[in-house]
C-alpha cells in the first residue's frame, strides 16, 4: 500500500461516496479515463477489486469496504492535524460537517450563521435529512456533528441536551378545537393526525404518549416533510404534532393555532451527537462551546416570536 498515492484514495472515496466513476471525475475536475486509471492502479497495488458493477451500479467489495474505512480514518486525521497547526498558530480556520434532521433546518441556519460570523475562516457544510438517512451518516462516519430530537437507539454515540424541544399539537385557526381547553387525548384521538414518517423522532414520541394512555391515534396522511404537514393542517385535512421550533412564521400570520390538549405540550430536548469513538477536531468542540450560549438565546428569540402568538384565547 506503501506505493498508493493520497490522490488514488481521494479518487477511490470519491467514486465510493458518489456511487460513480463519472460523478467522482467530476467533483475532482479529472477526466474519467484518468477516474479509471487511478483505481486501476490502486487495486493492482492491493490485490484484490475494489469494485464490482451490477447492472448499471456499481458496489464496494469487501476489500473496497475496509479500505474506505481506512481512507476517512486518514482523510480524518489530516483534517485533524492541519487545524492543530492553524490553532497553534492562533487561528481558527478549518471545515466543519454538520448534519441535522429535517425538522432541526427551522433553527440551524441561524446557528450557523452567527458561529460563522464569529469565526469567519470556519468552513461549514450542512446536510439536511430524515431521521433513518441521518442515522446513516452517523454510521458512516460522514460528518462532525449530527442534531436529532431523539437519541439514536442501537448506535454508539455521545450526545448531549442543548435546546428544549417542545411538541404541540397544532390545527388550523379556524378549527372546531382551536378555542376548547384542557381536551383529553381521547377527544383527540377521534381527530384524523397528519404524520411525519414512521421512525421520525416526533411520531416516536407521540407514539409513546398514546401507548401510554392506551389509545391509537387516526393517521389520515403520512408525509415527509415539516411545510407539507403545515399546508395540509391549514388546508383542514387534520390536524398535527409538530416542534415549537417550526411555527414562527405560520403564527406570526395567525394560521396555525396551539390546541390546549392535555399532556401536550411533550416536552423534549434537541440533541447534538458524534460516533463515541470519534476524537472531535478542533473546530467541532469549538462549535460545541459556542453552542450552548447560542441555543439560549435562540430559546429566548423563540419564546418571544413564537408563543404568545399561539397561545389558545379565552373562550367568548
Amino acid at each position: 500500500m506503501r506505493r498508493s498515492s493520497f490522490r488514488q484514495f481521494e479518487v477511490f472515496e470519491a467514486i465510493a461516496r458518489r456511487g460513480s466513476f463519472t460523478r467522482a471525475a467530476e467533483e475532482l475536475f479529472l477526466t474519467q479515463p484518468t477516474v479509471s486509471m487511478q483505481i486501476k492502479k490502486l487495486s493492482d497495488t492491493v490485490g484484490l477489486s475494489l469494485f464490482e458493477q451490477i447492472g448499471k451500479r456499481i458496489y464496494l467489495t469487501d476489500a473496497g469496504e475496509a479500505l474506505l474505512i481506512t481512507c476517512r480514518e486518514i482523510f480524518e486525521s489530516l483534517n485533524n492535524f492541519e487545524m492543530q497547526i492553524l490553532d497553534m498558530k492562533g487561528l481558527k480556520r478549518g471545515k466543519l460537517r454538520f448534519a441535522v434532521v429535517t425538522t432541526a433546518k427551522y433553527f440551524a441556519p441561524r446557528l450557523l450563521g452567527s458561529f460563522c460570523r464569529q469565526y469567519p475562516g470556519i468552513d461549514v457544510s450542512l446536510e439536511v435529512c430524515n431521521r433513518e438517512g441521518l442515522l446513516e451518516r452517523i454510521s458512516e462516519n460522514l460528518d462532525d456533528l449530527y442534531v436529532l430530537g431523539q437519541p439514536p437507539n442501537g448506535l454508539n454515540v455521545v450526545y448531549e441536551a442543548f435546546l428544549d424541544n417542545h411538541l404541540v399539537v397544532v390545527a388550523a385557526n379556524n378549527h372546531p378545537l382551536a378555542k376548547q381547553r384542557n381536551i383529553s387525548l381521547k377527544r383527540l384521538a377521534q381527530e384524523p393526525f397528519i404524520m411525519r414518517e414512521a421512525g421520525s423522532g416526533t411520531r416516536m414520541a407521540v407514539e409513546r404518549l398514546f401507548d401510554q394512555h392506551k389509545l391509537k391515534f387516526n393517521t389520515r396522511m403520512e408525509l415527509g416533510s415539516t411545510e407539507a404537514i403545515k399546508q395540509t393542517v391549514l388546508g383542514g385535512l387534520g390536524i398535527a404534532v409538530l416542534s415549537m421550533n417550526t411555527l414562527g412564521q405560520n403564527a406570526s400570520m395567525g394560521q396555525l393555532r396551539v390546541l390546549d390538549v392535555k399532556h401536550f405540550p411533550i416536552k423534549g430536548k434537541w440533541y447534538v451527537a458524534y460516533p463515541s469513538g470519534k476524537k472531535p477536531s478542533i473546530v467541532a468542540r469549538t462549535f460545541l462551546e459556542y453552542l450552548h450560549g447560542a441555543a439560549d438565546q435562540l430559546a429566548l428569540d423563540s419564546d418571544s416570536a413564537v408563543v404568545s402568538d399561539l397561545m389558545v384565547p379565552d373562550p367568548g
